[in-house]
């Protein structure tokens, strides 16, 4: 697939994503979110790749929300339609093998905090604000946003940014838990890089076995820590278990 929204940049074992849509504030419209579909499931394939970020083009917004003009004249069955596709995304990215970034450069909202809230990590520009503005518009957050936030920074918290769609700014997301870190605009993809390196120098597979278990905790504890001990047991037949196994008995850093 040619890319006409975004763009794709692989270098230093990391997958670039930016939703290239400047002028619309990087809105997600259903072509965006078809090449981002296409760009992740690239960039899981390809084994050069450790890890992803993901960010938007130019200073004002991450992704300013989903693009309006395609909601008007949509039926229920459309409207439908509309939020299935947006949780494929989201759900590819959220259970993808290697670690997501969210580089959240600007405007992070409505589609925009969803595609942020997918991802493992969230690094924020300390210019970024975020909300979910839904009911504004007479609507609910449709790409996974009243799931996944809770879980992240707690029930009210969540109900507090979904019910009254008001926007926090870095500072204030940074205390609700809701991004992991506020840096200089100028730093924000050197950070997310740095970031993902700290991993690189982990096992693949362990990461890979550790975001499985983690997501299994939203299926209910009792599924979850089933889920950790089936994950657990299998890297023990792993060659990166025998390697850090090793350099741990010989006293030297593994080689994964």
């Amino acid at each position: 697939m040619s890319y006409q929204n975004i763009t794709l940049e692989i270098k230093n074992k990391t997958a670039q994503i930016t939703i290239n849509r400047e002028g619309k504030l990087n809105a997600l419209n259903r072509d965006t979110i078809a090449e981002l579909k296409d760009a992740v499931s690239r960039a899981e394939a390809d084994g050069s790749v450790r890890g992803l970020i993901l960010t938007g083009a130019g200073e004002k917004a991450f992704v300013a929300g989903a693009d309006i003009k395609e909601f008007l004249g949509k039926s229920k069955e459309e409207a439908e339609a509309m939020s299935r596709s947006g949780h494929e995304l989201m759900n590819k990215i959220a259970n993808l093998s290697k670690p997501v970034v969210a580089a959240i450069n600007g405007f992070a909202l409505g589609g925009g905090l969803e595609l942020a809230l997918a991802c493992h990590f969230r690094v924020a520009s300390s210019t970024a604000k975020m909300g979910l503005p839904e009911v504004s518009l007479g609507l609910i957050p449709g790409y996974g946003g009243t799931q996944r936030l809770p879980e992240l920074i707690g029930k009210g918290r969540a109900l507090e940014l979904i019910l009254t769609g008001e926007m926090v700014d870095a500072k204030a997301a940074y205390g609700w838990g809701l991004v992991s870190s506020i840096v200089d605009p100028d730093l924000l993809i050197d950070q997310s890089q740095k970031l993902l390196e700290r991993i690189y120098s982990r096992s693949a597979s362990a990461v890979s076995a550790a975001i499985v278990a983690v997501n299994g905790s939203s299926q209910g504890k009792v599924e979850g820590y089933g889920l950790e001990i089936r994950t657990f047991a299998e890297c023990f037949v792993s060659e990166d278990f025998s390697e850090g196994l090793s350099a741990f008995t010989e006293k030297r850093k593994p080689r994964f």
